[in-house]
């Protein structure tokens, strides 16, 4: 730590945290290492420490010592996210949340769990698995639903059954002061107030820290189909995504894969043997007689536009591993540069544009002379680049950087967005006046009537003066 007056503030937090956690707060080098960036690559930066609370009063009297302090707040779920979310630029104390991991209700006659913040989306899963419900955000990683709220994350079955932002129904919060707050409630439609319940979601741990969420539940469906559709271009697998969702197919999952990330697949998980060219990964939920209409008529879509017929997964364990391959893309895709760092990128589009948008990255990767494999879960507009780069080589992390504006700039032209779910962290930062515009003050404004010392989460999302 430094010694000047903002270090001897930390150092003072610190010491009063100690007080509170005892060996619940660490400041060891090893620890403080691990929460010093998430999973993609972003430029590292070291917490002063970093605190385990295990109850929301706990949280609560971390925030009021921070405060008194002026120390920086970073909440911290399990470290999947990839825009740098967590990284304490600032320093301060980071808080993990991954001890407060009970499931602390299922409701299943309102639909509905409650969970604390470092509760996992496969663990609440597993605890479901009996009842016939499910919760359905799937972002890939075995992410904590505290910071898929505060990512506002999405995933492969988004186009089915929506985002965190359609699934969280209600909040605790702990405000930067400590004071503990409740959003929202378990009706399924309120007109009482400003929605403070997606205020909170997707502000990145700006605003207060998530300490219970009431997530949205979905019966297991009667049928479950999955397949693998091998195409000649990509633009034949975006066209029949296109036609499919045109024709108002309730596709459950529908995912674009380029040759580019085909290649780094076989690579990885050599057992799966498909051809390296452009694919759709696809799932069918509903009944028998739907999941075969489904069925039939994506067939029929994507022969013509040059697709091959599917190849099918229809037990479950061959389902699962169809999708552990899928979320496994970011490994796989490493594998293709062996020694390179994912320089992660998204985007959204309209689904009218996202033939033209994926056109265009294309050819912005082969001009920057990067590997850049796409990737994305098309049934929404929402594409991927896995940008590999060696973080040393100033020229590559250059263009990089460069490539990943460009996509920015580009969905924002088209009239979309620079993040369908990955979030600002510190990668977007700069792009938000582009696609905001004056609203983007607006966001600041809010930021500081909630947090007017500026400690959750400093550096992130928005600019406070």
């Amino acid at each position: 730590m430094t010694v000047d007056g903002v270090g001897m503030k930390h150092e003072q937090a610190v010491a009063a945290l100690r007080t509170l956690l005892g060996d619940r707060l660490s400041t060891g080098d090893s620890i403080r290492e691990l929460h010093a960036r998430d999973e993609a690559y972003t430029a590292p930066a070291l917490p002063d420490a970093v605190a385990f609370p295990e109850t929301t009063e706990e949280v609560a009297g971390i925030a009021r010592i921070c405060a008194a302090h002026d120390c920086p707040i970073v909440p911290y779920g399990i470290g999947t996210s990839l825009e740098g979310h967590v990284v304490p630029v600032k320093g301060g104390v980071t808080v993990d949340l991954s001890r407060m991991d009970r499931i602390v209700e299922i409701d299943a006659r309102n639909l509905c769990a409650v969970v604390e913040p470092g509760v996992t989306r496969k663990q609440l899963n597993e605890e479901l698995r009996a009842t016939g419900l499910m919760f359905t955000v799937d972002p890939g990683a075995n992410a904590t639903i505290g910071g898929m709220a505060s990512t506002r994350a999405s995933g492969t079955n988004a186009v089915r059954y929506g985002t965190m932002r359609e699934n969280v129904m209600a909040l605790e919060v702990v405000l930067p002061d400590g004071q503990v707050i409740e959003t929202g409630t378990r009706a399924r439609k309120s007109s009482a107030g400003y929605d403070l319940t997606h205020l909170f979601v997707g502000s990145e741990g700006t605003l207060g820290i998530i300490t219970r969420i009431t997530v949205r539940l979905f019966g297991q469906p009667e049928a479950i189909m999955a397949a693998t559709c091998a195409f000649e271009t990509v633009d034949g697998a975006v066209d029949s995504v296109m036609d499919a969702m045109q024709l108002g197919l309730p596709m459950a999952r529908i995912e674009l894969l380029d040759e580019v990330q085909m290649r780094g697949m076989n690579i990885y998980n050599p057992d799966m043997k498909l051809p390296e060219t452009p694919h759709l990964f696809l799932e069918f939920h509903g009944s028998e007689s739907g999941v075969a209409e489904q069925v039939e008529n994506f067939t029929a879509i994507a022969g013509e536009h040059g697709g091959s017929d599917l190849q099918w997964a229809t037990r479950s364990e061959d389902r699962s591993r169809l999708w552990q391959a899928r979320h496994d893309a970011y490994y796989a895709a490493k594998a293709l540069v062996p020694g390179a760092e994912g320089y992660v990128t998204d985007c959204c589009v309209p689904i009218d544009k996202l033939a033209v948008a994926i056109r265009r990255a294309r050819a912005a990767i082969d001009e920057s002379g990067l590997v850049a494999p796409i990737l994305g879960h098309v049934g929404d507009g929402n594409f991927h680049l896995v940008i590999l780069i060696r973080p040393d080589n100033e020229t590559e992390l250059t263009a990089a950087n460069d490539l990943a504006g460009l996509l920015n700039m580009m969905s924002i032209e088209l009239g979309g967005t620079m993040t369908g779910e990955h979030g600002v962290g510190l990668g977007k930062k700069k792009y938000m006046t582009a696609e905001h515009g004056d609203s983007y003050a607006l966001m600041g404004v809010i930021k500081k009537a909630i947090d007017p010392q500026n400690i959750m989460n400093p550096g992130k999302m928005v600019n406070v003066n």
